[in-house]
């Protein structure tokens, strides 16, 4: 009973080579990988030594069969994922910043096949067997009303169970479109807020408490917006923040909080071994910032079904390092292992070659 079950869409991401702007690279070579809030959380879960299931909807062609091929080489199970002649390959393109100029994202994920099929052409009762946690995100129901119903569905079928559902926010302001006359934020309110009654597990900050749950939370300090949360949502029993001050596009500081409801305790990471004060990483050569969220996500989950790392300090301190880490590696994915996360919560962050 530890797979947690992941739901959302895998892209195509196009990056321009190093830091070039898009009008440098192009006419010429982007670099392709593939990525997705979702996939990469059950990616990471697998290279972390967990048991993850991804499940999505993909077009019947050889680069879907690439990126499935992927995926199941670090070991997430994909029988779940859907084939169909419906819809296309999502994409995004990336221009990475640097010091003062921020990155950038171009979404074309349009009619995609994740976009388009229906919440019936899914195996609910195959996907949750022996599972303990479903993930999704705000960005799923956030790219078309179909895959907003297919979360729907995704979580009651879900909780039916007994499974436990999880959810990280990512407000995406550039997504909330497929009802136009609704903003960005009225629309990510008004679908969420319908979605919130079925969380146990919420993964966000104070952007999204207020841009997605239209919350008023301004001012207050992230244990209160973690406390204001469950307030409203009494079935959500923790509430988990990553604590990111930007510096520049390549230097960040970077720390995590997850508040427990049942103790009324909230729990931050890294602390200073002297004096358990918290003390976040610095993060001074960010290699890639994209998907630093979805490997805190996929830690959390990690430890939250991990015998020996379940206790609330453990757990969030283990998500922090693992995110940490993740900003060293190219690319959506995390390709950290545990013993280099538990190494790093450890204090061995000399990054010293290991002969």
């Amino acid at each position: 009973m530890n797979r947690v079950v992941t739901l959302g869409e895998i892209m195509a991401r196009l990056a321009a080579p190093g830091h070039l702007r898009f009008q440098q690279a192009m006419p010429g070579s982007l670099e392709v990988t593939f990525a997705g809030a979702e996939a990469s959380v059950a990616m990471s879960i697998a290279h972390l030594g967990g048991e993850a299931v991804f499940v999505t909807a993909l077009p019947d062609h050889a680069i879907a069969d690439a990126c499935v091929a992927n995926l199941r080489a670090v070991g997430v199970e994909t029988r779940h994922i859907v084939r169909t002649a419906e819809g296309r390959l999502g994409l995004y393109f990336l221009e990475t910043g640097a010091n003062q100029r921020a990155g950038q994202v171009i979404y074309d994920r349009e009619g995609s096949s994740m976009a388009v099929t229906p919440a019936e052409a899914y195996d609910w009762a195959g996907i949750f067997e022996r599972a303990e946690w479903l993930l999704i995100s705000g960005i799923t129901p956030a790219i078309s009303k179909n895959a907003a119903e297919v979360a729907r569905v995704a979580m009651e079928e879900a909780s039916s169970r007994g499974v436990k559902v999880a959810c990280d926010m990512n407000f995406r302001s550039k997504l909330w479109r497929w009802e136009p006359s609704l903003s960005a934020p009225e629309l990510a309110t008004r679908t969420m807020r319908e979605l919130m009654p079925m969380v146990d597990l919420f993964i966000g900050g104070r952007e999204d408490a207020v841009q997605m749950l239209g919350l008023e939370v301004d001012g207050l300090e992230p244990e209160e917006v973690a406390r204001r949360i469950v307030q409203e949502y009494p079935r959500i029993r923790r509430v988990a923040m990553t604590l990111r001050e930007g510096i520049s596009a390549t230097h960040n500081n970077w720390a995590g909080l997850l508040y427990m409801a049942d103790l009324d305790a909230a729990f931050q990471a890294p602390l200073r071994q002297e004096d358990g004060m918290l003390e976040p990483y610095e993060i001074r050569h960010m290699v890639d910032r994209l998907g630093g969220g979805d490997a805190f996500t996929a830690g959390l989950l990690f430890a939250l079904t991990t015998p020996d790392l379940q206790e609330p300090e453990t757990a969030v301190a283990f998500a922090v390092a693992a995110s940490c880490l993740a900003h060293s590696i190219q690319g959506d994915f995390n390709y950290t292992t545990r013993a280099e996360v538990e190494a790093l919560m450890g204090g061995d962050s000399s990054g010293r070659v290991k002969r």
